[in-house]
């Protein structure tokens, strides 16, 4: 799937890449540029590896509710959760964010699963009164993260970051271009997304743009956002979780997962991994040397010459002044400080924020 911004894009001199599925910008300078407009201004970014889906009428909430491992039943309006959908066995089939509104529900996934999460979410409407409806091909997304992204966000659309949750969804309008407005960060800095019609998408652009210009900040393509993101450890789907794997496993008990909710697909795997109190591997942060190294995905660690897990994803990162990424390990050998080997160097294991 290519963004639709990709004619802004190569007219601006981006580097284009896939990445699980979709055509993003990879760089539009350099990577040290643009990871320091990031850090110390303000960056604007291209999202639009999004599937996004609404539910509407009355039984949208109990319906959705019954089928995510979060609790949308609680969730007020205006407001927003990270969920996942899985499956019997409690695999995770994708990872959703859903925001509530007054007449409907927004869910966004990942868009290499799109036709997968369209058919779990309509899967169960039989007797419920539920209107699904994929919008994939009608909307687009940016955002804007960093230092001055507050005083951007307020000159567009009024609104304060500082006072607004995380996942706080309002709608807005920038210079009369109608958009919903996320109050979202991709890699801990004070952030906002912003989702429009296809029609207006290039506009507002275009429009925020030069906002961050103006800022002396910068657009920047997936190569600083990885690195960015991976120094805070957020994982991304379906690059560090996937349906290979349960949530446990991933980590995300914590932050997509509500154990007091009741029924949904899948919760009886769940529940029963709780209750056992360990799984056999799990996702963790990891510290590459020599610091020049950067495996690739899939690049096999070792323990005394065993294969004891995998890398799911690194970079390059200036502040920790060497490479760092993602993974699994298994439970045994997965205690921070841990020191394990791939071909090319050493992983340290770190904990995960």
């Amino acid at each position: 799937m290519e963004t639709p911004l990709i004619k802004e894009h190569c007219a601006a001199g981006a580097r284009l890449g896939e990445f699980a599925t979709c055509v993003l910008p990879e760089g539009f300078s350099d990577f040290k540029t643009e990871y320091t407009a990031a850090r110390e201004t303000v960056a604007i970014f291209d999202t639009n590896w999004h599937a996004v889906m609404t539910l509407a009428a009355k039984d949208r909430v109990r319906y959705l509710n019954a089928i995510v491992t979060n609790n949308v039943q609680s969730l007020p309006d205006e407001h927003g959760l990270l969920s996942l959908l899985l499956n019997p066995q409690g695999h995770i089939l994708a990872e959703l964010e859903i925001y509530k509104q007054p007449d409907k529900l927004i869910t966004i996934s990942h868009a290499s699963v799109r036709e997968r999460t369209y058919a779990t979410l309509d899967k169960f409407i039989i007797m419920d009164d539920v209107d699904l409806e994929d919008l994939t091909d009608q909307v687009g997304s940016m955002a804007i993260e960093g230092p001055r992204a507050a005083v951007i966000v307020q000159q567009a659309c009024g609104l304060k970051l500082e006072d607004l949750p995380d996942m706080a969804i309002h709608d807005v309008n920038v210079e009369r271009i109608p958009c919903h407005f996320i109050r979202r960060s991709h890699f801990g800095q004070p952030g906002a997304e912003f989702i429009a019609r296809l029609d207006r998408l290039s506009s507002l652009w275009e429009k925020f743009l030069a906002a961050v210009r103006a800022h002396e900040g910068a657009p920047i393509g997936m190569m600083a956002l990885n690195s960015l993101r991976l120094e805070v450890g957020i994982p991304w789907f379906p690059q560090d979780f996937n349906d290979t794997v349960i949530p446990q496993e991933a980590a995300l008990e914590g932050t997509h997962i509500s154990f007091t909710k009741g029924c949904y697909t899948g919760q009886e795997i769940v529940e029963r991994v709780r209750s056992r109190g360990h799984v056999n591997r799990r996702r963790a942060l990891l510290r590459f040397s020599p610091p020049e190294a950067v495996p690739p995905p899939a690049t096999r660690l070792r323990a005394a010459g065993v294969e004891v897990g995998l890398v799911t994803g690194a970079a390059f990162s200036p502040a920790a002044g060497t490479a760092i990424g993602m993974g699994y390990v298994r439970s045994e050998h997965g205690t921070t400080g841990t020191a394990l080997e791939f071909d090319g160097g050493t992983a340290l294991v770190e904990a995960i924020p």
